[in-house]
């Protein structure tokens, strides 16, 4: 692969969001090709046509950019909930359940990815700091999701929403861990069977509260 000998120059050309944006999907195949530990910025940056520099300037270090591909997947995953249209009570659960099971089926390299990174967070403390504000802004997002969601359906949560949000977050982190080991027992139907089962246990409808 060419990189363009005027790479500094290039970018200065390019808007800020798209330099991040090329260099976030140069990252993603990097990263799926190599893992994590064996990829390296000055590759993702030839990759993407711009010089190591453009790396560290928009995102600071090799943790940032990483956290910023698997930022940029869940974001992926919460557009969907939030820009679909309004559904009914009693259809939130599957639709929700059908989401999160093909995110986890469709892109098992996140979650490869998620459990590299998480292993290295565990003895590497730079790897920690860009790993926990990322997981802490997950959690944030999935509560603001969650509470879209259920005002939009006409759904009460019968728990804070914060705790919601951190059941659910983990329910779908250990689902994606089951289904790389055992993708034929925990296949995309066992996903939405366990993702339904828990927004339907945490949730009441209009109709429900009224009796």
């Amino acid at each position: 692969m060419h990189q363009p000998q005027n790479a500094r120059e290039v970018a200065k050309r390019i808007p800020r969001s798209e330099v991040r944006q090329r260099l976030i999907a140069a990252a993603a195949e990097a990263f799926a090709e190599s893992g994590y530990s064996a990829a390296t910025v000055d590759d993702i940056a030839l990759r993407g046509g711009f010089t190591k520099g453009a790396v560290y300037s928009n995102f600071g270090s090799k943790q940032g950019l990483f956290a910023a591909v698997l930022e940029d997947r869940s974001t992926s995953e919460r557009d969907r909930l939030l820009q679909a249209p309004a559904r009914p009570a009693d259809e939130v659960a599957a639709f929700v359940a059908g989401v999160v099971a093909e995110s986890i089926t469709e892109d098992e390299q996140r979650g490869r990815l998620g459990l590299e990174f998480a292993a290295r967070a565990a003895r590497d403390p730079a790897a920690r700091r860009s790993w926990g504000p990322l997981r802490r802004t997950q959690r944030e997002a999935a509560e603001h999701a969650i509470r879209e969601v259920s005002v939009r359906s006409g759904l009460e949560l019968a728990i804070d929403p914060g705790v919601a949000a951190l059941v659910l977050h983990c329910l779908t982190n250990g689902l994606s861990m089951e289904h790389l080991a055992d993708p034929e027992q925990v296949d995309s139907t066992a996903i939405k069977r366990a993702i339904a089962a828990l927004i339907e246990a945490i949730t009441h409808s209009e109709s429900e509260r009224r009796s």
